[in-house]
């Protein structure tokens, strides 16, 4: 019977034939094989696994490049749950001694994961003992090794793939390695930081403001970041991603925080977001917004717009706003956001929070069914496409309050974008609604304090007033904006309150600057010039 190296993925005696073999197919260069022998030399691990831990390849690489060299299928034990029955099928002595692992059983037909799927002996051996036709399939020796580490100590329920692959890394584990993913989340929170960012080549790191600081230890590797987002998303959001690339997901951990957790994908790697959410909803005064909001959340028809660039609240001014309407009225609230991040309770409202890709299958058609849901208040996480735009302003002008973000550079800059998103012959429509329908646009920026500490928040005032409905009317949103900087009760510019946080020490004037629209008029309010 053929003996099984222990020293490469694919079970051949050559220690570096796997290298060479993917080599010849270009998944990896000459540099990168010399890097990954190198490590092995460290470590004793499979040639294989470590290319996939240096993010050199991917385990959906490697079991293509097995399935091909064998003419078997590949199978990824790390996404197999396999029964206690199955396992029975084959005496665990055999299983040990010639490293297989049966994984499904269908009529007279094993199918059974090898290391060594030409190993004709094994295969006639088992055929022989235990009565039953054998399939084979290939699969990597380090994840063999994984599944036979767990069946040594106990497998009564069975084989779960996510403990096949918490047990792989467990072996793998060394000093220097990142921390668990529930550290870095504990660590999150302690910090103060709005966000983590996760990301292949560099360390862990929190975002505060716009500043980013790197924690002190080992930079992360492609396979470090795969595993992260293994471990945070379900299997059915996993198989989402993997079909999109890019995935938004909000969940609680218990005893620790609520987060919204962005996944994408850059340079072929996974790279993760993850936002602390507030438990507790903020108030006005918390956040340190003007007291005046509280008016405008309590109107009862018409469309109120938070607007900034991503990153800097929108969605937190939002839930702020929403808690004001689900503490002092008695209505029904329907929001509809992707995903859900703070959770609101019932207070004098009803409020009904759908989850877009769950609860319902986009915004268009959750805002198309929305009506037949007796809403007092619809509230939309981001209006993003026309057919939501319009739905929203047809919403706010037929006895609804429609409160929602855009990501714009400011809060008149909303005005041009949506009349821009829609044909010529429809612009003047959508005017005549926005026009009639729009009660607030609001716009915000987290600018770094002076001791880049934390942020402070700069706003911006844009109310539709008579004035401001005739401009948009006419289509004159040029004109809106540079008729109001010079001071007008409707419109208070972001410069405005940018200059007074300078001006009272809570900002650096570089920080203010930047997030100046009108650089020259910023520059003139805080009386310097350059």
């Amino acid at each position: 019977m053929p003996s099984v190296s222990n020293n490469s993925t694919n079970s051949t005696p050559s220690k570096d034939r796997l290298g060479e073999a993917l080599l010849k197919s270009k998944l990896i260069n000459k540099d990168q094989l010399q890097k990954a022998l190198k490590r092995r030399l460290q470590i004793d691990h499979p040639l294989g696994s470590i290319l996939i831990e240096m993010g050199f390849i991917t385990a959906d690489d490697l079991l293509n490049y097995l399935a091909k060299k064998f003419g078997v299928p590949a199978v990824n034990l790390f996404e197999m749950d396999i029964s206690q029955n199955v396992l029975n099928t084959v005496p665990l002595n055999k299983i040990q001694q010639f490293k297989i692992l049966p994984i499904s059983v269908k009529g007279n037909i094993l199918t059974l994961a090898m290391t060594s799927p030409h190993d004709v002996m094994t295969i006639s051996d088992l055929e022989f003992s235990i009565g039953k036709k054998i399939k084979p399939m290939i699969t990597p020796f380090f994840m063999m090794d994984a599944a036979l580490t767990l069946l040594s100590s106990n497998y009564a329920d069975g084989l779960k793939g996510v403990a096949i692959r918490k047990t792989a890394l467990k072996e793998k584990a060394e000093p220097g390695r990142p921390p668990k993913i529930d550290q870095l989340i504990q660590y999150l929170v302690k910090s103060g930081a709005s966000d983590m960012l996760l990301t292949a080549g560099v360390p862990p790191s929190v975002k505060i403001g716009s500043i980013i600081n790197r924690l002190s230890i080992s930079s992360l590797t492609p396979f470090d970041c795969e595993n992260y987002a293994r471990e945070l998303l379900s299997r059915k959001d996993w198989e989402t991603f993997l079909k999109t690339n890019d995935l938004d997901i909000a969940h609680t951990y218990s005893g620790i925080a609520r987060c919204r957790i962005n996944f994408y994908r850059q340079r072929g790697s996974i790279a993760i977001t993850i936002r602390h959410l507030k438990d507790n909803i903020p108030n006005l005064k918390e956040l340190n917004l003007p007291a005046w909001l509280r008016e405008y959340a309590l109107k009862t028809q018409g469309l109120i717009l938070i607007s900034g660039p991503a990153g800097h609240g929108k969605s937190t001014t939002l839930s702020a706003m929403v808690d004001i309407i689900n503490s002092n009225r008695r209505c029904n609230i329907i929001t509809l956001e992707d995903p859900v991040e703070h959770l609101h309770k019932h207070k004098k409202s009803n409020i009904n929070q759908r989850e877009v890709g769950r609860d319902t299958e986009s915004f268009e058609k959750g805002l198309r069914a929305v009506f037949r849901q007796a809403p007092d208040v619809i509230v939309i996480g981001e209006l993003r496409d026309k057919e939501s735009f319009e739905i929203a302003l047809r919403a706010a002008r037929t006895g609804h309050l429609v409160l929602s973000t855009m990501n714009a550079a400011s809060a008149t800059a909303v005005i041009r974008i949506i009349t821009n998103m829609f044909d010529a012959h429809q612009q003047h429509l959508i005017r005549m609604l926005l026009a009639d329908s729009l009660l607030l646009s609001f716009g915000q920026r987290l600018v770094p304090n002076r001791d880049k500490t934390g942020v402070v928040i700069a706003i911006e005032k844009f109310i539709n007033s008579f004035r401001v409905s005739n401009l948009i009317r006419e289509g004159k949103m040029q004109q809106i904006r540079s008729q109001m900087e010079t001071g007008a009760e409707e419109f208070t510019p972001i410069e405005v309150s940018l200059a007074e946080l300078y001006k009272y020490g809570k900002i650096e004037f570089e920080d203010g600057l930047a997030q100046a629209t009108n650089m020259k008029y910023y520059k003139s309010l805080t009386g310097i010039k350059e």
